[in-house]
């Protein structure tokens, strides 16, 4: 076993919280909950975050542990309507990646429970018309977006101006708030993906998720008995828009609808739609044609070297690694048959964190991928250790690799 497979079945435990009651700004859950850190930063259950560290859960026998951590989300969209971005009061004005269908697809598959795949869905259908509503554009596709009075109240704009290390000329304290709150809700935090204009996107990864949620409702429909040709239907009339307006050349971008144009900046989420299954075999080559762009020494760096940073600076920016997506262009180039790429890319990322914590004996939240260090493009003094999605993914890869 390696060290940092040890070190992880040794430490996840440490990352459970029971907090039934909140306090302070902390919103109380009723089941156990998983944190990224074991301590100091991250001490709330977030939500996409949680998506990969529950797939790491489930490898490591802790099903029914992933299980809690799904069924507080069900509990937080009851409440609130839609899946907070984390358990604080401070993160009700956005949400996160819609990871949570494949959440319960996931546990259902390791678990069996129809009980809990009946209450899933049930949540889930309160989800979706939450994105149908709230995040809907004119294009029928859905948006990240930032809540216009609650960021202004709350100045968030003095914590993307922190952040970004320079503030943008032409645009007012209100608008550069809800920048931030929407950058935040894509988990992207932050990016250049949109410039300071994110409400002018329908963005590649989240009507990727949308598709999953749709057919997986579709798929759990069957399971339970009940209608699924309006969720295969959802699922085709979105797939069929995506390919109007978001693909160039077989490849899937963000799509700017208020400028009529496809974003030129290629990044890791133009593997979502290959992660999901929504793209022809065609595409797909087109898509893992690409890789040679993202793909470094050390791992996929969340885009190409391109210089999209101008005088700012973004975490979610080349040269920069992160876990989510190693997962997500690994298991996606797997899905249509790119094994080779895929063992690959999980190589990398194994050996990445294996490196790392032999120099440092921690995991991180996110990695260079071209030092193959921790030297990171960073918005804050200090980068945190973490265990969170980095142990997951490690031993979703790990898992992954021993199909070479």
């Amino acid at each position: 076993m390696s060290q940092v497979k040890q070190y992880i079945l040794e430490n996840i435990d440490k990352t459970v919280r029971y907090n039934p009651v909140g306090e302070g700004t902390l919103i109380g859950l009723p089941k156990p909950y998983n944190v990224p850190s074991i301590a100091d930063h991250f001490q709330e259950m977030y939500y996409w975050d949680t998506y990969f560290l529950n797939r790491g859960l489930i490898l490591a026998g802790r099903a029914e542990q992933a299980k809690n951590n799904a069924e507080n989300m069900f509990w937080l969209i009851e409440k609130y309507g839609f899946m907070p971005n984390g358990n604080r009061t401070f993160y009700l004005h956005n949400t996160q990646p819609p990871f949570l269908s494949m959440m319960v697809s996931d546990i259902f598959e390791a678990t069996g429970d129809i009980a809990f795949l009946k209450r899933a869905y049930t949540v889930l259908e309160k989800e979706y018309a939450y994105w149908q509503t709230e995040r809907a554009t004119p294009t029928g596709l859905a948006q990240y977006r930032g809540n216009t009075k609650m960021a202004t109240d709350e100045g968030m704009f003095r914590g993307f101006l922190d952040r970004i290390g320079a503030r943008p000329t032409g645009h007012t304290d209100a608008h550069l708030s809800c920048q931030y709150v929407a950058q935040c809700e894509s988990g992207w935090d932050i990016s250049p993906r949109f410039g300071f204009h994110v409400e002018d996107f329908v963005e590649v990864d989240l009507n990727s998720l949308l598709y999953a949620l749709e057919t997986n409702m579709a798929r759990f429909a069957d399971v339970l008995q009940k209608p699924a040709d309006a969720w295969r239907g959802r699922a085709d009339a979105r797939r069929a828009r995506m390919n109007e307006l978001l693909q160039k050349d077989g490849v899937f971008y963000d799509y700017d609808f208020k400028n009529g144009r496809v974003s030129d900046l290629l990044t890791c989420a133009s593997f979502y739609p290959m992660l999901v299954g929504l793209m022809t075999r065609e595409q797909a080559a087109a898509t893992a044609a690409t890789l040679p762009r993202l793909e470094t020494p050390y791992g996929v760096a969340v885009s190409d070297g391109a210089d999209y940073q101008g005088d700012y600076r973004y975490q979610w920016q080349y040269p920069n690694g992160w876990a989510p997506l190693h997962d997500i262009v690994a298991r996606g180039l797997l899905r249509y048959g790119y094994k080779k790429e895929a063992v690959r890319v999980a190589q990398k990322y194994v050996a990445l964190v294996e490196r790392n914590f032999a120099a440092h004996g921690n995991l991180w939240e996110k990695y260079n991928v071209v030092t193959g260090a921790i030297d990171v493009m960073q918005e804050h003094e200090a980068m945190p250790p973490m265990m969170g999605w980095t142990a997951g993914v490690y031993l979703d890869m790990l898992a992954l690799t021993a199909q070479a």
